[in-house]
């Protein structure tokens, strides 16, 4: 037992903020006007600002000068940088994982797939959402490299958003989503460090190459390669 955490009002209101724009009930560059926020939320303009402060920080709201706040909309460069940096990592934790598997990493691995596959037949997006992100989170963690963890800390909330976006193309048939995942968790279960490695990276790749041909752009880094 430990004792129960009072929060600030400041961390309420980021918490709230941070998990509203998450749930996709905000649309990516909506207009977050300060004082009906504020008065929404029952607190000071100036610790509401604060929050947004924290969450402009984390990558998920803009602040435009003179006019006020909007949740960032993700243009072809940020979902290039998001997809690449992502894989990068839960590519690299994944061989690491599948190098080092064990049966109690093994049980978490497929606790984790077996919630995103429930959520996936619930349809319900925003659990949908959470348990992706848990899934590859659990990878991060079961890691267990310090130096890997902090630098996905780093970027954690934008991984989120990044999901909640992607996930947006698979929402009319969420087996391709549990197909994906099972493919990866079949890899690091297996102990197959090349495969888990490779299909961390692919997951990432596909969503992110998917989202910015949707959009009408071309990949930076074909545009970069010519």
């Amino acid at each position: 037992m430990r004792p129960v955490a009072r929060l600030s009002a400041e961390a309420q209101a980021t918490s709230f903020l941070r998990e509203y724009i998450l749930s996709g009930a905000l649309k990516p560059g909506a207009r977050l006007t300060e004082t009906p926020l504020a008065e929404q939320l029952g607190i000071a303009r100036a610790t509401l600002r604060l929050g947004l402060h924290r969450l402009a920080a984390e990558g998920l709201v803009l602040q435009i000068p003179y006019t006020g706040w909007q949740v960032i909309a993700l243009s072809p460069q940020d979902i290039w940088e998001l997809w690449t940096l992502r894989g990068s990592l839960e590519s690299l934790a994944s061989r690491i994982v599948a190098e080092r598997m064990t049966p109690a990493k093994r049980a978490i691995l497929e606790t984790a797939m077996q919630a995103l596959a429930a959520a996936c037949r619930s349809g319900r997006m925003e659990e949908v959402n959470e348990r992706d992100f848990a899934f590859h989170r659990t990878i991060i963690d079961l890691a267990e490299h310090g130096r890997l963890s902090a630098q996905y800390d780093r970027v954690e909330q934008q991984i989120r958003l990044y999901i909640a976006s992607t996930n947006v193309l698979n929402e009319g048939d969420l087996s391709t989503l549990v197909r994906d995942h099972e493919r990866l968790t079949a890899a690091l279960t297996q102990g197959d460090a090349a495969q888990a490695a490779g299909e961390a990276w692919l997951l990432s790749e596909t969503v992110g190459r998917t989202l910015v041909s949707m959009m009408g752009e071309e990949d930076p880094a074909s545009r970069a390669a010519r």
